[in-house]
């Protein structure tokens, strides 16, 4: 991929992550989390299965199964265990969490998968993170909502490496489609059993519905799962760093949340993180670039 076209992509990408926790910190004045994140993958991924109905569609129960298995992490599980967090702790601590992502990300790597990452690149790890700390003033406390917020970045990790392991073999569009509802069906299961399910219909509610169906679904997820598949992981997982950052500053403008100088210093510490990963590439190639898939991408 070209330098200029991956930096657009990843930069959008990661613009529209960080907006989908002021919104939804928005939307959960009208309606409980499993519910409101239920509804938003239900919704974008019925609307995305219709609008590539003609696309090529997974072979056998095996295919099936891992889109399932996918929507169960990535959709389900990262932000469920973001959004339920929230009951405990803020969103900022959310954020820091679940954007711990690119260093589980890098140590499963190793350890799961023998790839070798260079000292530099581990330390551009610690340094992002400890930039988007930083960034919401170190601010971390030890609740249920921690764990249940770090639950979320292992899924986030684990989503990454399974796209990775098997996303070439699908059509990008249709496992973000099929992987959203498997997803929002287990929410809306966790929504009757744990919460009272409710949705206060209003211009707002159906604004922030609406923005986290198209931008923060559809065309987050169909971005994030196509550079998934068409870059090493553990690199593209280093600039999720950008997303608390970007969802710190569209916090300040959605709901005038203050934003001090330290806000600049954390974000030069995860721009230089982000510069040390991918400064080198992993040493030897890792066993989740699988030979002989034919690699299927949306349609320029």
């Amino acid at each position: 991929m070209k330098p200029l076209k991956y930096t657009f992509l990843i930069l959008v990408t990661t613009l529209i992550m960080g907006t989908s926790f002021p919104v939804g910190k928005i939307g959960m004045m009208y309606a409980p989390p499993f519910l409101l994140m239920g509804l938003r993958y239900i919704l974008a991924g019925a609307l995305l299965a219709w609008i590539i109905r003609k696309r090529p569609m997974p072979v056998g129960w095996k295919q099936w199964m891992q889109i399932a298995v996918i929507g169960l992490f990535q959709s389900a599980g990262v932000m469920g265990c973001a959004y339920y967090s929230m009951n405990w702790i803020s969103s900022g601590e959310s954020a820091i969490i679940t954007f711990t992502n690119p260093l589980l990300v890098i140590i499963l790597s190793a350890a799961l998968y023998g790839v070798s990452y260079r000292f530099s690149q581990w330390t551009g790890v610690v340094l992002g993170f400890v930039g988007v700390a930083l960034t919401f003033g170190f601010h971390l406390s030890m609740s249920p909502g921690t764990w249940i917020g770090f639950g979320g970045a292992v899924s986030f990790a684990v989503s990454t490496l399974l796209i990775k392991r098997w996303g070439a073999a699908h059509d990008t569009f249709v496992l973000t489609a099929y992987q959203m509802l498997a997803g929002g069906a287990v929410l809306l299961l966790l929504s009757v059993f744990t919460e009272q399910p409710h949705f206060i219909v209003n211009t707002t509610s159906i604004v922030v519905l609406v923005w986290l169906t198209i931008f923060c679904s559809i065309i987050q997820f169909t971005l994030w799962f196509y550079l998934l598949q068409n870059t090493d992981p553990a690199k593209t997982s280093s600039f999720l760093f950008l997303a608390p950052l970007f969802g710190l500053l569209s916090s300040f403008f959605l709901l005038e949340e203050h934003v001090g100088w330290i806000v600049g210093a954390g974000g030069l510490m995860i721009c230089l993180g982000i510069f040390l990963v991918n400064r080198h590439p992993a040493s030897h190639k890792s066993v989740l670039d699988k030979p002989g898939l034919t690699q299927r991408t949306p349609a320029s």
